[in-house]
């Protein structure tokens, strides 16, 4: 693509794992640059002050957020914010022509009332919602090509949905019956200090959180639901699992027809994903591991059928800071520049 042709990029909210990864992705990435790192709480600061580890290749500062200045240099803004943030500054980039990719749940939702009553918040940005797309390239390939405003899935989601998916397309599942059991690294709560992610708290541990009233859920059930072709409900549970990185989703529903056989779904699912260069769909008995999808973009699926209780188990592994955050991201902007959907993105773990 040679320098020339690069695209000039920004992240806003560079300062946590979402924005860190970012960084690595983009600075390695053949079709971009960086040439904007925002943030409230470092501003200022170099960004190798926060990492050091990257202090021989980024000689960046964190600057104050300017909307102006941002939209003057970037072409492309990644908003990798808490939640409630990119409501406000995503209508203003819009609006002087940028490709926003938002990280937070801002525009995750297809009715803003979703999002309200889920996390709270004035939403005057009626309009802008609307002509958002939700950045599950598995799904909405068509839609991110064309659109100007990303709203990237939640890491629990991609891994939920992707496992799911084929189900609720194809009619496969009694719908009420899908229960989704998933577990993450406690990379997926972010960099801010909190007591339950300290070593002495989180390790040789194992515990649920968010039963029965986590956010990600609304999300699960209207992507769903848009599959469906009507209202689904799901059944949810996350836990925190002692690791860094990666969520696995164990997925269990009731079969419409209990005849269906493995090699049936197998089949399904390799149709269902032939073009999707990013979920690897395991062959019989083999079932995925968090460890492979480990700093990859990719998603591995298991599958089996259990005849006795006529039941689908789906098991679904990504790294939650990559598929599950920023890779994704990236994968969005491919599509949206018209590039390889590949481009830029790692597809080999580092093992073990």
């Amino acid at each position: 693509m040679g320098n020339m042709g690069r695209v000039p990029v920004g992240i806003v909210g560079a300062s946590g794992y979402g924005g860190v990864q970012l960084m690595r992705l983009l600075m390695e990435h053949p079709g971009v640059e960086i040439v904007y790192l925002g943030g409230e709480s470092s501003a200022g600061k170099p960004f190798s002050d926060l990492y050091p580890h990257l202090s021989p290749f980024v000689d960046l500062k964190i600057e104050s957020i300017d909307l102006d200045k941002i939209a003057a240099h970037c072409q492309v803004v990644f908003l990798s914010l808490p939640n409630g943030l990119a409501y406000q500054m995503a209508p203003p980039l819009l609006a002087k022509g940028c490709k926003v990719l938002d990280l937070s749940a801002d525009y995750r939702f297809f009715d803003l009332s979703t999002y309200t009553s889920w996390y709270g918040g004035d939403r005057q940005d009626r309009e802008i919602a609307s002509t958002t797309v939700y950045g599950l390239p598995e799904l909405y390939r068509d839609r991110i090509a064309q659109a100007q405003l990303i709203g990237c899935p939640g890491c629990y989601p991609t891994a939920s949905l992707l496992a799911l998916a084929p189900l609720f397309k194809q009619g496969l599942i009694l719908p009420e019956t899908a229960i989704i059991d998933a577990k993450s690294g406690t990379s997926g709560g972010g960099r801010q200090a909190k007591v339950n992610m300290l070593l002495a708290e989180a390790d040789s541990s194992l515990g649920a959180y968010g039963v029965a009233r986590h956010r990600h859920t609304p999300e699960i059930e209207q992507i769903c639901s848009d599959l469906a072709g009507h209202d689904i409900t799901v059944q949810f549970t996350p836990h925190l699992i002692p690791m860094v990185r990666g969520i696995l989703a164990t997925v269990y529903a009731s079969m419409r027809d209990p005849g269906l056989q493995h090699k049936d779904l197998i089949t399904i699912y390799n149709a269902f994903y032939r073009n999707a260069p990013w979920v690897k769909v395991l062959p019989s008995g083999t079932y995925p591991q968090t460890k492979w999808a480990c700093g990859t973009n990719l998603c591995y699926i298991g599958l089996e059928v259990d005849s006795r209780t006529g039941r689908v188990i789906v098991m679904s592994a990504i790294d939650n800071l990559m598929k599950g955050q920023a890779g994704q991201a990236i994968q969005c902007l491919n599509i949206m520049m018209g590039w390889e959907e590949t481009l830029g993105l790692p597809q080999l773990s580092f093992y073990p």
